[in-house]
């Protein structure tokens, strides 16, 4: 047996590795902090719950089809509600006072890759999710909500949704103050949440503004969720190629102008 047998071998860890210890410790304090946890989760089951159990909205109906209750409209919206408050403002806020603090910089100069960082913080992003629409799924259900359409359809809207709206979230962080991008990006949360057509159906605005409304990435992520799970339409390529858009331009440019400092 020559020496150094039982020496641990130098080096760093394998990067897959390296992704899902950082992945677990990003999911670990986005879930702690109990700013992000009212705003990813408790906000959009309130919003939930409240409007589907007082009388407030009137769902729209189309020309043919049957009433259906204020759930089977609100569910799909707050379920868009919840991917943006996760992927755009929580990640915004936390990625922004991670640059102030100088935790991204050092954690650049760490073995781990900065694209693995960022992978590790999309990852994170995701797990969150499945953990909102889990809980907003088991809610809306209780509710009395009916999902239809192809659960194929609806991961791969979320999914879009979910590059689009990191990309703008990782935009905001990589180039603004962290305190700049906590006030944006609440105030982005509201003025979406409201003119998104998560609780107050676009119909309502004035037709003029409707158009350019419809072209907001929350928009296309409600209007596509209510398309398939409520009306069990197939995949709306209308909403995707928005989505889509929103995600190139998106992603792109917070690679592009991204400061770590």
């Amino acid at each position: 047996m020559s020496a150094g047998t039982f020496t641990p071998a130098a080096g760093a860890a394998p990067v897959s590795r390296m992704i899902l210890a950082q992945t677990a410790l990003e999911t670990r304090m986005l879930l702690r902090n109990g700013e992000q946890l009212l705003l990813t989760v408790i906000i959009p089951a309130l919003l939930l719950v409240l409007f589907s159990t007082v009388d407030i909205i009137t769902v729209p109906v189309r020309e043919g089809s049957a009433a259906q209750e204020p759930v089977d409209f609100l569910a799909p919206g707050v379920l868009a509600l919840a991917v943006m408050s996760t992927a755009f403002t929580g990640q915004a806020i936390a990625t922004g006072f991670d640059r102030r603090y100088g935790v991204l910089k050092r954690l650049g100069a760490s073995p781990l890759p900065r694209w693995a960082l960022m992978s590790a913080k999309t990852l994170s992003v995701l797990v969150t999710e499945v953990l909102q629409i889990a809980l907003l799924t088991v809610i809306a259900l209780a509710l009395g909500w009916s999902p239809q359409g192809n659960p194929l359809s609806v991961a791969l809207l979320i999914l879009l949704g979910t590059a689009a709206f990191s990309g703008l979230g990782l935009l905001m962080a990589g180039t603004l103050k962290a305190e700049a991008t906590l006030a944006a990006a609440n105030l982005v949360f509201l003025l979406l949440l409201v003119g998104g057509g998560v609780i107050v159906p676009l119909d309502k605005f004035p037709v003029a503004v409707q158009s350019v409304l419809g072209l907001l990435p929350i928009s296309a992520l409600s209007d596509g969720l209510r398309e398939v799970l409520q009306q069990g339409a197939s995949l709306p390529w209308g909403d995707v190629a928005v989505l889509a858009v929103w995600a190139v331009l998106g992603l792109g440019a917070a690679a592009r102008f991204f400061r770590w400092e």
